[in-house]
């Protein structure tokens, strides 16, 4: 069994944690935060306020990364160089050098390193890539994203609303999208940015160019009280695939209708979209790389240079 540690004990920890406590191959035991309080809603796991204590007391051999952006690099690096495997929440970091920092380090000790970018293990998303590179409805044509709600003013030390900590919404909203996009279609051959930035919110559009196809992408922090929510639509020669209110339909040109939204694997071979959560898909993956003894290569350091070079420009 492989003993993880996690390190960060955030909001978006939570996800994290009932991933692996689900697992039979892997075994949670100790968490890390500087905040004590938040150790103690899990009296079950070894708790600590000081990473290194953790990491020469509990012989790790995976560790998981839900820290604030900017400590994303450093951490990985320091357990990377014990010899631990590394999951790391997204982005990677704000810094395209940290790319080969990270992997270097996983090299240098022969472990594994994978940042989580979900949408990659996100069913909707996947489905649209699995439609692009099987052309079942023809070539792609157009495309919009979004990932819109209010401005965070919940974080730790508020460190979401500093820049040099957080990048803002290219790096903590937008950084899905353009994940996928890469992931999918490959690095754009051009993209055109407008933005509105100011202290209290800040709007991103970005249009993403191929030589046959572009992605019009938004994110945003609102001043307002926006509700959460992220949408797609993908028109494809012979349908439109959208997915909004956490309902993915398939439009297809010849009039039918196809609800994906509780749909099941059967047996008529057609498109379903199986319900799962995609936060416990890539822990998964992540853990079957490391018991099979294979690169997590889902995601790939180049793709991740390509990200952050774009990302840089914004």
């Amino acid at each position: 069994m492989l003993k993880v540690g996690l390190v960060g004990a955030g909001g978006i920890s939570d996800a994290h944690i009932s991933a692996w406590d689900a697992m039979e191959e892997t075994h949670l035991t100790a968490l890390c935060d500087i905040r004590p309080e938040r150790l103690s809603r899990y009296p079950d796991k070894h708790g600590y306020t000081d990473f290194d204590q953790m990491i020469e007391k509990e012989n790790l051999d995976i560790l998981d990364i839900c820290l604030p952006t900017f400590l994303h690099a450093d951490y990985a690096v320091r357990a990377l160089n014990h010899g631990i495997h590394v999951i790391c929440e997204k982005p990677i970091s704000l810094k395209e050098s940290d790319v080969d920092r990270i992997y270097q380090a996983a090299g240098r000790h022969r472990a594994q390193f994978m940042v989580a970018q979900v949408l990659r293990f996100w069913p909707e998303y996947e489905l649209i890539k699995d439609i692009y590179d099987t052309k079942k409805y023809g070539r792609l044509l157009s495309a919009s994203m979004s990932r819109l709600g209010g401005t965070p003013k919940w974080s730790w030390d508020n460190w979401m609303l500093d820049e040099d900590r957080s990048g803002l919404v290219p790096f903590d909203l937008h950084i899905h999208e353009l994940d996928f996009i890469t992931y999918a279609f490959g690095a754009p051959k051009n993209h055109k940015i407008h933005r509105i930035k100011r202290p209290e919110q800040d709007y991103l559009n970005i249009v993403y160019e191929y030589p046959d196809f572009f992605i019009s992408a938004e994110a945003a922090w609102y001043a307002a009280p926006y509700p959460f929510r992220a949408s797609y639509r993908f028109q494809f020669e012979n349908a439109l695939i959208v997915y909004e209110g956490d309902q993915c339909t398939i439009y297809e040109n010849n009039g039918a209708v196809i609800d994906l939204t509780n749909a099941h694997s059967g047996e008529t071979g057609d498109i379903n979209l199986p319900k799962s959560n995609a936060y416990a898909n890539e822990i998964r993956y992540f853990t079957n790389c490391i018991l099979e003894g294979r690169s997590p290569d889902k995601i790939k350091a180049g793709e991740l240079t390509a990200i952050l070079q774009i990302m840089n420009q914004i």
